[in-house]
Parts: C-alpha cells; structure tokens; sequence
C-alpha cells in the first residue's frame, strides 16, 4: 500500500508540474496560430522540429529511459550509492559525446534528411529551403534535451519528479519571447521560434545540474567505453528504441505522409497532436515515469507480487483519467481549436480540419496511453524482444492504415491510422505479458474501465449539449467562447466524479481522500 501512495503522489507532482508546463505550451502554439497561421511556414517548423523531437522521444525519453533506469535503480539497490554514482557519471559523459556527434552529423546532412522524411515539400518553392534552415538550427535540441532526459532517469529514481516536469516550462517561454520579439529579424521570421527552442533546451540542461548535486550525483567526467553496464545499457536501447517509441515513430510516418497533401495538412496535425498530448503529458507519462522506478527496484528485489501490484495500480489509474479525458477531446474537439488557435492567420477552417484530427487520435488515446505503462514494464523484467515485435506489427498495421486511409479522409485518415495501430500493440503487449508472468489483475482492470465508461456517458451528452449552445464558428467573442468552454469542462468533471463516486470507483475514492487530506491541512 505503501508503494501505491508512492506512486500516487509521484505521479501527482508529475502532474501538477506537467500541468503549468501544457498551458505554457498552449499559450506558446496559440501564438503560433496567430503569428503564422498554418502554411508553409508552420509546415516547415513542424516539419523540422519533429526530426530532433522524434530522436529524442526514441533515443532519451524512450530507449535511453527505458535502458537506464532498471540498471540504475539495479546497481543502486544491490552496490550501493557510491557504484550507482559512478554508472550515472558514465552514461552522462558518454550520452555527451554520442549525442553531440550526432547532432553535427544532424546539421551537416540537412538537406538530405528533409528530402528523405518530407519529399513534398521539394516541390513548394522556398519550402525546402525553409524547412532545412530551420532543421539546422534546432538540432543541436536534441544534445541538450538527451542529457536533461538522462538526469531525469537518475533524479525519477532518487524520488525526485518535480524538477524535471517543470523545465519544460522554460522551453515554451523561451519560444514565447523569441517568437513574439525577435522574428522581424530573420529572412524568415519563424526562424526566432527555432532560435527559441535552441535557448530553451540549454536552459533545461541548467535546471538539472544543481539539484543533481545536492542529491549526492554531481556530474563528473568518466570515461570507461569498456565499462559491462555501459555495454548492458546499449544492449538494451537498440530494441527499446522501437518497443517504446512506436508511437512516435507512427506519428512521424504520418508528417511524411502528410507532406504530401494539401499544403497546411502538417500544421493541422501537429496542432491536433498537441491537444491530443495534453492529457497525455499531465497525467499518462506521469504515471509511466512514477511506476518504472517502482517496478524496475521491485524486478531487482525480486519481489514478482509487488511488481504486477504496482503495474496493475499504473494500469487502472491510467484508464481512469483517459477515458473521460477519449470522450471529452471527441465532444470538444471543434469548440477548444477554434477558442486555443482561431484568429489572426488561424481561420475557422483551420480550427475544423484540426478538431478532425484531433477527434481521430482521442480514439486511441486509452490505448497509447496504456503503451506507455506496459512496454516499459518489459523492459523491467530485462525482455527487450516482446515490445519490439509487437512494436513491428504495430509500425507495419500503421503504414497499411495509411496508405488506405490518407487518400478518403486526408490528414485525417493518418490520424486514424496512428490510432488503430496504438490499439493493435496495446492488445498484443497486455496479452503477452499475462502470458509471462500471469494475472496483473484483469478483473480489477476491467472493472475500473467499465466504471469509467459509465461514468463517462452522462458526462458526455452534458457537455456535447452545452458546447453546442454556442456557435464555434463566430470569430472573436474570446470571453464568452472561454466561458462557455470553461463551464463545460468544470460541469463534466464534476459529473464525472459523482458518478465514479456513485459507482464506487476505488481510483475516485482514493482521490477524494488525498483531496479531503490537503484540505484540512
């Protein structure tokens, strides 16, 4: 029990600091919007931003995490801290070095790598051109960003969440200020918004480095390539890359893809992505990131039973908040486009070929969600292959999804695709964990997914009637679209928790407990 409120409260200070770090991030795109539109312009910065971002969601925030943490939490539970120390200075200085090779061959190769991902953009005039600038100035991103996800592996197993949730908070304002005071600078103005993310990710890196010290892990170089735990770490992110990052990889395929429809279709979705990512971002990745420690110290122990207790936890308090949350970015797909992003350059058309996009992913939301709690519960147990056929299979059924799916219904069926994918690996890797190391509590499972659909069901029609009380189309009238917006999502959270509670939902029982604790307090 102990564990769960660990767990729990983790995954809540994950939240809490991911919250203020998703509305920075909604404040930054809605000026996005109403800087640039959705063009060739955003086309391009999405375009570019997305190759570093995508390495480092496979090679930091997937692989490396993945990797790392188990044989982390491992040397530090059976060697001690003084070996534990050691490991983390060696995975430092050697992710520093690795990660800035790559990023020079990154900027060096530009020009290939765009007309490699994005070929459609070769036949815009001035688009390629754009795209490649803007790449080689945000790719040094991902040296940064790859080593404030290493810190955060070792500050994640040491209990300490709040510092790296919160960095990502400064990434967004230092894109904020550039893009609002620097862009009538360049050729290409959206090119302080790539300067921006530059700062930002430096400025991550910092935030780390103090609190690692005065949690006994000051970063000192070693270098020791021979070193067994090094080589065990990289044996295990070469099939993690692709087990935890599938994702994203489907994602990717889906900006290639949409590269080659009609001009704005990247933009769309990327901004459907970042709506899609909110819950995701406060609550889901939260949950992942409170229980791999847990579950990576329990393997090391030993201890099967704690283990299946703690996933089984991450399982049904994931279910409980995406579900609601699916339901909620379906019905208020069109109303938050159109109150985020709607004016300036940002039409009422573009918020409707966004809401479609986003409508398409929240199918999927659960699903990836859970992807997130089980892969890494693999990797846990020392199993690198599992993740990575389901990972195949999945990457494989998104390609076909597509192609077929791409021509019918455009960005949109890309969307789709990515969704239908995410369910086929979500099933393939819970039924083949149930197979290694049997019941994770189905029952309990299936119970907390039943009760959440229920009480998602009035939430649902009370909030689709009072959206559509409201004409989403009128421009302007901010006030009173955040109003209505606001009061539809205060009604439906609140009929969400009464009828959990009336179900008698053991994840609602045990917030309002933790919430009853903080008031008297």
């Amino acid at each position: 029990m102990s564990e769960r409120k660990g767990i729990l409260k983790a995954a809540g200070v994950l939240g809490s600091a991911t919250v203020l770090s998703r509305i920075m991030g909604m404040i930054r795109d809605m000026v996005v919007s109403r800087l640039f539109g959705a063009g060739m312009a955003t086309d391009a910065f999405f375009a570019a931003f997305q190759i570093p971002n995508m390495l480092r969601r496979f090679f930091a925030e997937g692989a490396l995490t993945a990797a790392f943490v188990p044989t982390f939490s491992e040397t530090l539970v059976k060697e001690g801290e003084e070996r534990a120390r050691e490991l983390a200075n060696l995975c430092f200085s050697t992710l520093f070095v690795v990660t800035a090779a790559v990023t020079l061959l990154g900027v060096m190769f530009s020009p290939q790598i765009i007309s490699l991902m994005f070929p459609g953009f070769i036949k815009v005039p001035g688009k390629f051109e754009m795209t490649v600038l803007l790449n080689r100035v945000m790719f040094p991103y991902l040296f940064f960003i790859s080593l404030v996800a290493l810190c955060m592996g070792i500050l994640n197993t040491l209990r300490h969440f709040f510092t790296p949730a919160i960095s990502t908070v400064f990434l967004n304002i230092s894109m904020i200020l550039a893009a609002l005071f620097l862009h009538p600078f360049y050729q290409y103005p959206i090119t302080a918004l790539a300067v921006g993310v530059l700062i930002g990710g430096f400025i991550q890196l910092l935030l780390q480095l103090p609190v690692l010290w005065r949690k006994g892990f000051p970063i000192r170089p070693v270098f020791e390539f021979d070193n067994p735990k090094l080589r065990k770490i990289a044996l295990l992110m070469l099939p993690a890359t692709l087990g935890v990052g599938v994702y994203y990889l489907n994602i990717t395929v889906g900006n290639i893809l949409a590269s080659l429809l009609p001009q704005g279709s990247v933009s769309y979705l990327y901004y459907a992505q970042r709506l899609f990512e909110f819950p995701q971002g406060v609550f889901t990745v939260s949950v992942a990131q409170a229980v791999l420690p847990s579950m990576s110290r329990q393997a090391a122990e030993g201890d099967l039973h704690a283990m299946k207790d703690s996933l089984n936890y991450g399982i049904r308090l994931t279910l409980f908040v995406t579900i609601p949350a699916l339901a909620g970015l379906i019905i208020c797909a069109e109303p938050l486009m159109a109150l985020l992003f709607m004016g300036g350059e940002f039409d009422y058309k573009m918020a409707l070929n966004s809401a479609n996009a986003l409508m398409y992913y929240s199918l999927g939301l659960a699903c990836v969600a859970l992807v997130r709690v089980l892969a890494p519960s693999f990797y846990a147990l020392k199993d690198t292959r599992t993740p990575v056929i389901t990972a195949f299979i999945a990457f494989l059924l998104n390609l076909v999804f597509s192609l077929l799916l791409m021509k019918p219904l455009l960005h949109s069926g890309l969307a789709l695709a990515s969704s239908l994918s995410a369910l086929v690996n979500m099933l393939l890797l819970l039924w083949l964990l149930r197979k290694k190391i049997g019941s994770i509590g189905g029952r309990q499972i299936l119970a907390t997914a039943c009760k959440a659909i229920l009480a998602s069901v009035p939430m649902g029609l009370t909030a689709w009637w009072l959206s559509s009380l409201m004409d989403w189309s009128l421009p302007g009238q901010k006030l009173l679209k955040t109003a209505v917006l606001t009061g539809v999502v205060l009604t439906a959270l609140l009929l969400y928790w009464l009828f959990s509670r009336l179900l008698r939902s053991e994840e609602a029982l045990e917030f309002s407990g933790i919430l009853s604790r903080k008031l008297r307090r």
